[in-house]
């Protein structure tokens, strides 16, 4: 070692935790991941468990069973004491699939895809400015043409919607609205959660075929086959029927900014006068400067479509551009907030 390095050893400013915390995060929450796939938390819905217990049940080994459940318990999944492991509030209201909240279907849908967050299938993703999904391409498309991963991409998408479907309907007053589009809706969660929420609303829901058809699924589930209506369509060349609110939910982060764009005009068009645009996502700060959430989903949109996540300024912009006044933001449920605005 040189004499100037020798004489530049020193204590540094900061500790180096922000950088073990990457390493960490990369090793530590997939923990979680397995903790589901290994059926831990169902094991432990009814009566807590030692580590001797859960290993027999589970036919695992102790070393790894430990440190799966020690992440867990880190990270506020479990709670230890006197030596058994139990669930804690959140697991049971999200991780247990008899939970109207259940959110595991999503975490399967990234464990299926798992290479998509790999660190070759980021930098590809990456260098080419491209989604890796299903192996690259238009992951839309593969839903059309692959009806097994639709179902699985559906289910995904309900376990994420479900809880905030019944949130943003009281965020602001819709009591006025008489007819939504729930354009590009997914599994209906939105569709069934406004219309549960706003009882005078009806709701109109678009897609593709084989997804109005998994849609009516679940809507029959909740007995709102005369409120929900399903309309096969391709959103950017045919018609939107009249309406006088529509409700857009993770679909402008599937997009580039002309796309969006694009589809803020045709709501705009669309709309009865007075109608109103509703956006639901995860929004950037202003700033760009974060939250980590939004942040880290963009990466995940990066591997997945051709989009990202928007601030609220850059939505607001949007919407003011095309015509829409009255443009508001408000936070939701969770991490995702709504960007409103009224056509004069």
């Amino acid at each position: 070692m040189s004499h100037d390095a020798i004489s530049d050893l020193s204590i540094p400013v900061t500790d180096d935790r922000p950088v073990w915390d990457v390493v960490f995060a990369v090793y530590g929450y997939p923990a979680l991941l397995l903790a589901h796939r290994l059926k831990v938390f169902p094991l432990l819905a009814d009566n807590s468990q030692t580590l001797e217990e859960i290993c027999s049940a589970l036919n695992l080994k102790p070393r790894p069973t430990e440190a799966m459940l020690t992440v867990a318990t880190a990270l506020g999944f479990l709670t230890l004491q006197q030596g058994s492991y139990a669930l804690t509030a959140v697991t049971r209201e999200y991780l247990l699939e008899k939970s109207a909240h259940y959110f595991g279907f999503f975490w399967d849908l990234m464990i299926d895809n798992y290479q998509v967050c790999s660190f070759a299938s980021l930098e590809k993703a990456m260098l080419t400015d491209s989604p890796q999904a299903y192996g690259g391409g238009d992951i839309f498309k593969t839903h059309e043409e692959q009806v097994e991963l639709l179902h699985r991409f559906t289910r995904g998408m309900h376990s994420i919607s479900a809880t905030s479907a019944l949130v943003w309907p009281e965020v602001m007053d819709f009591s006025r609205y008489r007819v939504m589009l729930d354009v590009a809706g997914g599994s209906a969660a939105h569709s069934i959660g406004a219309a549960l929420k706003l009882p005078h609303l009806h709701v109109i829901f678009l897609d593709f075929l084989q997804v109005c058809e998994l849609a009516e699924e679940y809507i029959s589930r909740y007995g709102l086959q005369e409120r929900i209506k399903t309309q096969e369509i391709n959103i950017w060349n045919d018609h939107w029927p009249t309406a006088d609110l529509h409700f857009f939910s993770n679909i402008y982060h599937d997009w580039t900014p002309e796309k969006c764009h694009f589809l803020t005009a045709k709501s705009f068009n669309s709309l009865e006068s007075g109608g109103r645009i509703v956006i639901h996502e995860m929004l950037y700060n202003d700033q760009k400067t974060g939250p980590f959430a939004p942040a880290a989903y963009s990466m995940m949109m990066m591997g997945w479509t051709e989009g990202r996540q928007y601030s609220g300024q850059e939505l607001t912009l949007m919407l003011t551009e095309i015509g829409f006044v009255d443009v508001q933001v408000h936070p939701a449920f969770g991490y995702y907030s709504i960007v409103t605005g009224c056509k004069p």
